[in-house]
């Protein structure tokens, strides 16, 4: 599912007004501002030697002209006074999406019935591992995902692309999807019926069950209408660990990656198709909706 591509660019874009305003911050409070207090140090200097030859003539001065001419010299440039204002709040936005929390807006139905068009959802930036901005690489291991998680990663074909799905597989498992029914190293993956899913945008009916993923129960839809066949997967990286035939596919999950799989199985494109997801491409977790516009009663977490 793609989050928005522009995404991508605005971490970059926010790095480099972090680096900028803070350049700027810096500049001014350890040289230029001493350059105008040393202009206005001169100036003020000058108006009291002026204004004592003044007072011996018998000429009384106005007092306040002095304060003034020095708040005059010492103001900031308004150009410097904008950046110095916007470092601080830009600079903790930029600590907070990168290392943190990051906001992302969920625009297709993949996967629905777990997530919605139009959630507004928050991922844990630091529960796989502390990664620097931008370059994506990780310094500080702390947790792998784990099969159930719902993922944030870089689309393995287009790495400016953000991507959200669940983790079916992880490093070494065996993956087996036949018609329509997942067997992860050798365990079937329980289900159970529920009531069918109305659609309410395309106004049709899918087929709603709970899925106890190794432990990890979630929701997932299928489409009676869709076959049961991955219908032309690309030839991605070590495609040569998947077989495919008309009953569904088979994979084993490389070390390293992962393979995903959207909620609404027969709407979406995901690891079946364009295939594993490197560890590097890892963005973060999503684990809480904090808005909907279209239904508010959608916050909170979800599993």
């Amino acid at each position: 599912m793609n989050l928005q591509a522009i995404l991508g660019n605005f971490a970059l874009i926010l790095f480099i007004l972090t680096i900028v305003t803070g350049v700027i911050w810096f500049l001014d409070k350890f040289y230029l501002s001493k350059q105008r207090r040393a202009v206005a140090d001169a100036a003020l200097a000058e108006f009291d030697v002026r204004n004592a030859k003044l007072q011996v003539d018998g000429i009384k001065l106005d007092a306040s002209g002095r304060a003034a001419m020095e708040a005059n010299i010492l103001r900031q440039p308004t150009w410097i006074e904008y950046s110095g204002s916007f470092f601080p709040v830009i600079a903790m936005v930029f600590f907070l999406r990168s290392f943190l929390y990051e906001p992302f807006k969920i625009p297709s139905s993949s996967m629905v019935p777990t997530l919605l068009v139009g959630d507004l959802i928050l991922v844990n930036k630091f529960t796989y591992g502390i990664r620097l901005p931008i370059i994506n690489k990780k310094i500080i291991d702390i947790n792998n995902p784990q099969r159930g998680d719902v993922m944030v990663f870089k689309y393995p074909k287009d790495m400016a692309l953000d991507y959200i799905k669940r983790v079916v597989g992880i490093p070494g498992d065996r993956i087996v999807y036949k018609n329509k029914r997942l067997t992860i190293n050798g365990e079937i993956v329980s289900y159970q019926p529920l009531p069918d899913y109305l659609d309410e945008e395309y106004l049709r009916y899918s087929k709603h069950y709970t899925e106890n993923l190794t432990g990890v129960t979630h929701q997932i839809l299928n489409d009676e209408r869709a076959p049961s066949f991955v219908q032309n997967p690309d030839a991605f990286p070590q495609y040569e660990l998947c077989t495919y035939n008309i009953e569904g596919f088979a994979c084993t999950v490389p070390k390293g990656h992962y393979f995903m799989m959207g909620d609404n199985r027969d709407n979406s494109l995901d690891s079946r198709y364009w295939g594993f997801v490197p560890e590097q491409n890892i963005v973060g977790k999503a684990f809480f909706v904090w808005m909907n516009l279209g239904d508010i009663k959608r916050i909170g977490s979800f599993h």
